[in-house]
């Protein structure tokens, strides 16, 4: 439903002040991103394309957010441009095929540890920490065979469960619990080779692009960021941030999520309190100068999260325990404590 008269220009303008949280980078002008805008669009179409150009979207984002929009604003009968959309459906994201899907991986993933190699691997299991990936970065198949090998022996009676960075084959080889693919690799690895050898598959995320394509192959977990700046690796998209990782994990609710990209002590809190069901952390653990104090410092954070619904009342960050597990805030079921004090809703 297109509203009749929708000055497309203003209505841009007007959802960028609504949704200045999700800005990315600097606001780019309306006028350029007119520019690149497709004129074969509906009033809805263009006016949020717009503002998502100008919020720092990728243009693929930006074009499936005023699809997303269009068929939001159809379903409910008008548009609304206070209400960003968190419905698959709106996206056209492809309905969920049991049969087809990944081995499932627990929702919540816990403490994920991000490692350059296998004796990383080892030095985490005897700190309990409940999900490890391996990153090992090399060309050498053999170097690659004995690091991968050696990993799953690391975690041979264990509880924590480890992904694979990349190398399929080798974890296919020596029955790794699951792999981690990024974009790039998904289009390259056989998919349907390792469904059937029920091994978990992660798949990499940086917008709602990626993010429906990789829910086509319905992976076992979807990590999503870079949600802050990382010096890690050379990255195509700008950092996300809070606001869009929240809006990010409202769509993809019911599926086991990761954040990623630096992510820390400090920030963890608030990265929970979006809704995902696990961080994942790679300098704030091989970087820290005692990585046991790190770990379990990290570990009860996260752990202040399992089972609960946070709540944002400023100065304080309020937990609540979800007695029922209805997943509802209920004042008179649910114990309170304070996370955090002095929060604002923005510093963390």
């Amino acid at each position: 439903m297109n509203p009749p008269h929708l000055d497309v220009q203003a209505t841009a303008h007007q959802l960028t002040q609504w949704h200045a949280s999700l800005q990315a980078g600097k606001p780019k002008d309306l006028s350029s991103c007119w520019r690149n805008l497709p004129q074969d669009l509906s009033p809805v179409q263009q006016a949020v394309g717009l503002a998502a150009l100008s919020l720092g979207f990728e243009s693929d984002d930006a074009m499936l957010l005023g699809q997303a929009w269009q068929a939001q604003s159809q379903r409910t009968g008008h548009f609304d441009g206070k209400a960003w959309p968190t419905h698959r459906d709106d996206f056209g994201f492809a309905p969920n095929n049991p049969a087809q899907a990944f081995a499932a991986c627990p929702q919540s993933l816990g403490l994920y540890a991000v490692v350059p190699d296998a004796d990383w691997v080892a030095r985490l299991v005897s700190l309990q920490v409940p999900t490890v990936q391996l990153r090992f970065k090399s060309s050498d198949r053999i170097a690659i065979d004995a690091q991968v090998r050696q990993a799953v022996q690391a975690v041979q009676g264990s509880a924590t469960l480890l992904f694979i960075n990349d190398h399929w084959e080798a974890a296919l080889a020596h029955g790794a619990y699951g792999v981690h693919l990024g974009q790039e690799d998904m289009a390259l690895a056989p998919l349907e080779t390792l469904r059937l050898a029920g091994i978990r598959l992660g798949l990499s995320s940086h917008g709602y692009g990626e993010m429906k394509r990789a829910m086509a192959v319905q992976p076992s977990y979807l990590a999503m960021g870079a949600v802050f700046p990382t010096t890690l690796k050379a990255m195509a998209t700008l950092p996300q941030g809070l606001g869009r990782l929240e809006r990010y994990a409202q769509l993809m609710q019911g599926h086991s999520l990761v954040a990623i990209g630096g992510i820390d002590l400090q920030t963890l809190p608030a990265v929970m309190q979006t809704g995902v069901g696990s961080a994942a952390f790679v300098r704030a653990i091989t970087g820290a100068t005692d990585v046991a104090k790190a770990v379990a410092d990290l570990k009860a954070c996260m752990a202040a999260f399992e089972n609960k619904i946070v709540v944002s009342q400023p100065p304080d960050l309020i937990v609540y325990t979800d007695v029922n597990g209805d997943g509802k805030f209920d004042p008179a079921i649910d114990k309170k404590e304070v996370l955090l004090t002095g929060f604002n809703g923005r510093q963390h």
